[in-house]
């Protein structure tokens, strides 16, 4: 039982990073947790107690991409294309802090995958229109790419593995994000600021002003806008309704979280709504989520969960609790910094998704204090959010991103990578775990509560 589980592991991972004919993450996942189910390392009620953990957090990230879909329905993200090269007005260098923006919202209103697979073919489609060469348009799409996957440690809602460990330690989102926001958001600015040091050579010093002709390419994971505006205004004065609805929606998990409302609640609640307004501007019924929505996304997590769960059965936990308590056990500051990093060697390893589901349920079996359970908690977000960034195949975001760029005609290899993250990385990593230290001793240290 307990070789079949770890082998089952291994070779889920394998084929996860691997992918085969660009064979669909969910399904050597999901052979890799039917092994781990018939070795009986996790019983039917394991079942039970996987499916209540993970099932808020797949309804939330499902109903986020919902609206995703919606809006690119609208032409949203057309829209925000061709706002990006206008506002840049022909600045090369204020056009890479504009795209960094966009991703950083992009993560932060909707997922960091979602903003991965919607965002990036949007910015080759921008950047080709420019007529920019190979070497020019990879500051752009990489920094875009680590920005967008390290937003998603200031608030839980922009990662399924991010809201499955809030289950697994027992902790708000409320709570969460304002332990995480400042220190992760302080770490982000840092990450670009490092970035644009990097890059700046690169960058080209003038941009078109104006872009004409876009076109989502065929790759891209949206239909086409079929959307018709009387006026530009008209256009803008709608996209900007959208936004300020999903703005809502998104603060409405915070509240919910605060209340104690069911946080899966309030944005299936949010994109039934979307998806009535779509319906009476497109005249589009919602039965075309059936199929657009990628459902995988569930099975995945859910298979990755027993398997990871498997491991805890046969004793892993057990084996990394004696490992890791040294860690928590002496300052708050060693147990920040010390498990951040942990979880960025694992996540690099192994994938950020199995790193911090292991991290999480190891951190729960210690009987730690609340501050350092909380400390340690999030340190493990920060590592398997930003540390995991060093290897592409660090996160599946990555990996993604990477495929992407490629079918637009970009080349950039595993070590032109490597050369940037190695540089930027570690040191943005290491502030922001130090920072998180200092932020929540200060701010929480005397009165947090569970």
């Amino acid at each position: 039982m307990v070789w079949l589980t770890i082998v089952s592991f291994l070779l889920t991972l394998g084929f996860i990073l691997w992918r085969p004919r660009g064979i669909n993450e969910a399904i050597p996942a999901t052979i890799g947790a039917i092994v781990v189910i018939l070795s009986g390392s996790v019983s039917l009620s394991d079942l039970g107690l996987i499916a209540e953990t993970i099932s808020g957090a797949a309804i939330t990230i499902m109903a986020t991409i919902v609206m995703a879909i919606v809006l690119e329905s609208f032409g949203f993200f057309n829209w925000v294309a061709e706002k990006l090269a206008e506002k840049a007005r022909g600045s090369g260098i204020r056009l890479f802090w504009y795209v960094n923006l966009l991703c950083f919202l992009m993560t932060l209103f909707f997922n960091n995958d979602g903003s991965i697979l919607i965002t990036t073919p949007i910015l080759v489609m921008l950047l080709n229109n420019m007529g920019l060469k190979n070497h020019q348009k990879i500051p752009y799409l990489l920094s875009g790419a680590l920005i967008a996957t390290a937003s998603s440690a200031p608030i839980g809602v922009s990662n399924i593995v991010n809201l499955i460990a809030l289950k697994i330690v027992h902790m708000s989102l409320y709570l969460h994000t304002a332990m995480m926001f400042v220190p992760a958001t302080l770490g982000l600015l840092l990450l670009t600021w490092l970035l644009f040091l990097r890059f700046k050579k690169v960058l080209p010093k003038t941009v078109p002003t104006k872009v004409t002709g876009l076109s989502l390419p065929s790759y891209h994971p949206l239909k086409p806008s079929s959307m018709k505006h009387g006026s530009e205004e008209e256009r803008s004065r709608f996209m900007r309704n959208v936004l300020l609805f999903v703005f809502a929606v998104r603060v409405s998990l915070f509240v919910a979280s605060f209340l104690a409302i069911p946080v899966s609640l309030m944005a299936v609640i949010g994109s039934l709504v979307l998806l009535g307004w779509r319906w009476a501007y497109l005249k589009i019924p919602p039965t075309d989520m059936l199929k657009k929505t990628p459902w995988y996304i569930i099975i995945f997590a859910f298979s990755m969960y027993v398997i990871i769960y498997g491991l805890n059965n046969i004793g892993l936990t057990d084996w990394l609790i004696q490992f890791m308590r040294p860690m928590v056990s002496g300052s708050l500051l060693h147990a920040s910094v010390l498990m951040g990093v942990l979880l960025s060697v694992l996540s690099n390893i192994f994938n950020n998704h199995p790193a911090l589901m292991v991290g999480t349920l190891t951190l729960t079996n210690m009987n730690l204090d609340l501050l350092s359970l909380k400390i340690a908690y999030l340190a493990n977000v920060i590592g398997s959010d930003m540390g995991s960034l060093l290897l592409p195949m660090g996160t599946l975001a990555t990996l993604m991103w990477m495929h992407i760029v490629r079918k637009g005609k970009v080349m950039i290899s595993w070590w032109q990578y490597i050369k940037v993250t190695v540089v930027v990385i570690p040191p943005a990593t290491l502030f922001t775990l130090v920072v998180l230290y200092y932020w929540v001793s200060w701010l929480f240290g005397g009165t947090l509560q569970g």
